[in-house]
Formats: structure tokens, C-alpha cells, sequence
């Protein structure tokens, strides 16, 4: 009897599909690679690494750009996003987001401050918001795919966005060019970060507060409340790290999130910090590279190392070293290099892949995607993408859509 009760039960779930199965049925996973000088966004599939699409991000170009001329100031803050941040580039494509569906990606575009609903399938822009101010910046998607998070950099305040149509539906301020944004696992915080006028000259330590507000936020998702705003100059000054900068750079937040981890301006390392306890705990010095000998005033938007990626299982982080021409892969347990890889000029961002086997830097100086085993810490492969790659992300496109 109980034999025959087994087989039924083991019968009736082989009827139902797994959740792996569900989640990927009709659908290609991807690594969506922003080229933000090209104003392209390539579509990489993350099990064989070949490229598969190419987007047009800024379909709408002529218009908008007639629609800055047209406007003294827009205009101004276009020409100096150009000069002072896009190193003579117009900044065309920032981050980009697929809908758990697969069927849209959206786009955030700093020279065009705003941010665009693209349908994977036609490449028709199915609808465009503009953010307050004048240069839009990094993105974050939450989980369910209805909310979209975007910081307005001059605005000093990060807009949520409602991805079925676009609309504004709330904001949080932040402090001077708010920058990074990620939801927490369970959707119900954000964990954000400003930089500050990481495009002036005023580069040596004692002048580090010339570069405005630099706060890290723990924030409400729900009421959108700030909870917790802190200074990191000031909590390393006090962990013993003086003269350090207080703008937090890309962030790694662990999976149980009583840890953050994060780069710094001018900062050739990562910094550990204990959320539960409010402080840093731990520093970690990387080498300099081929970044030895190099003066700050010539480090980029205030980088030594800018991109930050953690493995889903918590074990390892993996280092875009922009200024030293090299990915890294760290191990959290002991906090130590275990290998630095040299990828090439300018790698600007890294990310994970979902299955936790890579992680992948883009090399922004090279046009080029790094693809670097978390296991052995060794390149497997180089990606060409388009010109001047920096945001990657992982999602997901229809498959009907690449026929």
C-alpha cells in the first residue's frame, strides 16, 4: 500500500514542471553589454559566449539632438557630459535591463538623460522617460521586473520608474551624482551609493571634500525612506584607513547581505563593510599593475579600480582593475588575491553569470568582453562587442525573437 501511494505521489510531480524548466521555457539566457559611445547594446548568450544581437539604442537620435539644440542649457550640460565625463564621447548607452519575459530591455542614456523601453523584437522604442536634470546613470531592475531604478546625476535624486509604461511612480535623494543602485534579495531595501564630482581636478586627499555629498544609503523600498545614511571617509578614518575617499564605487553585497563590499575613489582595493555592526572591518590592497607610476590626476573619473562582482555563492569576487589593465578574482574566506589577469586596457565592469562558472569584465579600451572562470581564475574567452563597452547584465531574451 505504501509502495503503490509512493509511485502515485512520484507519478503526479513528474507531471509538473521544475521551476528551472518554467523559468526557462521560451526564453535564451543573455548578457546584455551597453556600448556607450556606440549607442549599441550586444546580446551575448551566456552558454555558448557567442554574440547572438545587436541593439540600437538610440533609434531616435536625430530628434534628440535637435531637441538639445534647441535648448541653451540642455545644451550646455550636453557639450560638458561630452568634454568632462564621455572623454570627448557622447555618452550614448549606460546600463541596460531585460523584463523577466524577455520581451523588452530598457536603457538608461546618460547624454540624452532619460530612459527607454526597447522591444527585443522589432527594436522599436516602445516608450521614453526623461529624468530630472540632464544626465541619467546606473540602473537596477527589481526581481518581479515592475520597478526600475535609475540615478539622475544631476538631479541628486534616483527616480523609480514603472516599467509597463514608463511612468515616474516615486524617488529617494541621494547626495552629489548618485551613482550605484541594487535591490536587496528579498526587494524590500536598496542599497545605493553617490560619487561626487569625480570630473574636477582637485585629486590629491586633502582635497577630497571639494568633491560634494558621497553618501552610501540603505533605503526603504516600499516608502522609499532613507534608513541609513553614512559617510565611508569618515567610517574608514575611524577603522584606521585616513585620507581615503568617501566616494563608495561599485558595490558587492554578500547573500545573507551583512556585508558590503566596495571600491573607492583612488583606491586600488576593496573595502569590507559590516552592515549589522556600522563599520568597516577589513581592507584589502590589490596591486597597482600597469597603473605604477601613474600620477591621480590622470586616473579616469577619479577610477583606479572601478567594477565589482561577487559569485552567488558568497566565495569570490571578481575586480575590474581600470587603471591596472587587469581583472582579479578574490576569495572572501581568507580576504586575499588568489590571481590578477591581465585583459587589457580599461576594464570598466564586471558581472557574474547566473550559474556562478563566470565572470565577465568588460575591457572598455579594447571593445571587448573578458571572460574569467571564478574556479581557476584564468581567461576562457574574449568577446568583441561594441565600441566602448561598460554596464553588463544578465537576462533573458524570447527565442522566438532571434529567429
Amino acid at each position: 500500500m505504501r509502495r503503490s501511494l509512493l509511485l502515485a505521489a512520484l507519478a503526479s510531480l513528474a507531471l509538473l514542471p521544475s521551476a528551472a524548466m518554467a523559468a526557462g521555457k521560451g526564453t535564451r539566457d543573455v548578457l546584455v553589454v551597453s556600448n556607450n559611445w556606440a549607442g549599441t547594446a550586444d546580446l551575448v548568450d551566456l552558454h555558448t559566449l557567442k554574440r547572438l544581437k545587436r541593439i540600437n539604442v538610440i533609434p531616435d537620435n536625430a530628434e534628440r539632438v535637435a531637441e538639445i539644440e534647441a535648448d541653451e542649457t540642455a545644451s550646455f550640460y550636453f557639450e560638458n557630459i561630452r568634454t568632462l565625463v564621455g572623454e570627448g564621447h557622447n555618452q550614448y548607452v549606460d546600463d541596460g535591463f531585460t523584463s523577466p519575459d524577455g520581451r523588452w530591455v530598457y536603457f538608461s542614456r546618460p547624454s540624452f538623460a532619460d530612459v527607454v523601453a526597447i522591444s527585443l523584437n522589432t527594436g522599436k522604442i516602445r516608450w521614453r522617460t526623461k529624468v530630472d536634470g540632464y544626465r541619467a546613470d546606473h540602473m537596477a531592475i527589481s526581481k518581479n521586473g515592475k520597478r526600475l531604478l535609475v540615478s539622475a546625476s544631476t538631479a541628486n535624486v534616483v527616480h523609480v520608474i514603472r516599467t509597463s509604461d514608463g511612468r515616474i511612480v516615486g524617488e529617494f535623494p541621494s547626495g552629489d551624482s548618485p551613482h550605484e543602485n541594487n535591490f536587496s534579495r528579498d526587494g524590500k531595501r536598496i542599497f545605493h551609493a553617490s560619487i561626487g564630482l569625480v570630473y574636477t581636478d582637485t585629486d590629491d586627499p586633502a582635497q577630497d571634500s571639494t568633491k560634494g555629498e558621497r553618501v552610501f544609503e540603505v533605503v526603504d523600498a516600499r516608502s522609499l525612506k532613507v534608513v541609513r545614511r553614512i559617510d565611508m571617509g569618515r567610517k574608514l578614518a575611524q577603522a584606521g584607513y585616513p585620507a581615503m575617499s568617501s566616494a563608495v564605487r561599485p558595490m558587492a553585497v554578500t547573500p545573507d547581505e551583512r556585508f558590503v563590499y566596495f571600491q573607492v575613489s583612488f583606491f586600488f582595493g576593496i573595502v569590507k563593510y559590516d552592515l549589522r555592526k556600522d563599520r568597516v572591518v577589513d581592507v584589502l590592497n590589490l596591486p597597482l599593475g600597469a597603473a605604477k607610476g601613474l600620477d591621480r590626476t590622470e586616473f579616469l573619473l577619479d577610477s583606479a579600480h572601478h567594477g565589482l562582482a561577487m559569485n552567488p555563492r558568497g566565495t569570490k569576487l571578481c575586480v575590474a582593475g581600470s587603471m591596472s589593465n587587469y581583472a582579479a578574482i578574490v576569495t572572501r574566506s581568507p580576504f586575499r588575491l588568489q590571481r590578477t589577469v591581465k585583459v587589457g586596457r580599461v576594464p570598466y565592469w564586471s558581472h557574474p553569470s547566473e550559474d556562478g562558472k563566470y565572470c565577465f569584465v568588460s575591457v572598455a579600451g579594447e571593445d571587448r568582453v573578458s571572460v574569467i572562470s571564478f574556479k581557476t581564475a584564468r581567461e576562457v574567452k574574449r568577446i568583441r562587442v561594441g565600441d566602448h563597452p561598460q554596464r553588463m547584465r544578465t537576462g533573458v531574451i524570447r527565442r522566438a525573437f532571434l529567429r
